[in-house]
């Protein structure tokens, strides 16, 4: 407790330019313990409902009933890209059963529409990646930002000592402390900062990258299926 009134007192004692940095690196923490607890809860939804839509697609026989469970785990990106897939796959059925032309120009069309829902995938897993990796940056840049800034302040701390000693005439502890105080102050205070938002930081890009992978995999598995239902003639030709 005495230790934790020590720093305050440090704190409330430091010059003011010692001070704006204090607050600066306050300011990333607060952003950066924020951003980690969103995350976190994000992601941890995100793979707890993906893992269960990929039981229930699995185990449906039905893609329907897929897209029922997929609209209700919405917290879910592989439920998001599944219902754009499906989406796609419905306009391709619905435009399959109103042709009327020839067998080959049927044919083309329903290559044209597994085009489309390729494309959709795509678009539908990038936006995912996009999604998940929203303000993450924002710990990389506190990561690499806040050390410097720490350093800032201790450097300031150092150079309010000098003056103190050109001040006063002497070296004396009295003299030197508070400054150099000041700057361990920061300096701590700067790594406190950037040590959980690099750890965060590489945590979270590592469980994106599992996830894009799912995503990617998922959608290779889903056109697999598409090209089956779809196009039964094609190994009969």
């Amino acid at each position: 407790m005495a230790n934790n009134l020590d720093i305050l007192h440090i704190v409330a004692e430091a010059g003011y330019m010692v001070q704006l940095v204090l607050l600066l690196l306050l300011f990333f923490s607060l952003t950066s313990w924020t951003i980690i607890l969103i995350k976190y809860l994000y992601m941890r939804r995100a793979f707890r409902q993906s893992e269960t839509f990929t039981n229930i697609f699995w185990e449906s026989r039905d893609l329907s009933l897929a897209y029922k469970e997929a609209r209700v785990l919405d917290g879910s990106p592989l439920a998001r890209v599944f219902s754009i897939g499906y989406a796609e796959l419905k306009k391709l059925r619905q435009s399959s059963s109103k042709s009327t032309g020839e067998d080959g120009n049927s044919l083309i069309e329903k290559f044209t529409g597994i085009d489309n829902v390729k494309r959709a995938l795509r678009r539908a897993i990038t936006t995912e990646t996009t999604r998940m990796t929203q303000m993450i940056p924002f710990l990389a840049t506190a990561g690499n930002t806040t050390p410097f800034i720490g350093l800032f302040g201790t450097v300031w701390g150092i150079m309010e000592s000098f003056r103190g000693i050109g001040q006063s005439g002497t070296a004396s502890l009295a003299v030197v402390a508070p400054g150099i105080s000041e700057a361990l102050v920061a300096t701590a205070a700067g790594l406190a900062v950037a040590i959980p938002a690099v750890i965060a930081f590489n945590y979270f890009m590592q469980r994106i990258r599992v996830m894009e992978s799912e995503l990617q995999s998922f959608a290779a598995d889903f056109l697999n299926i598409i090209e089956i239902d779809i196009l039964p003639a094609k190994g009969k030709r």
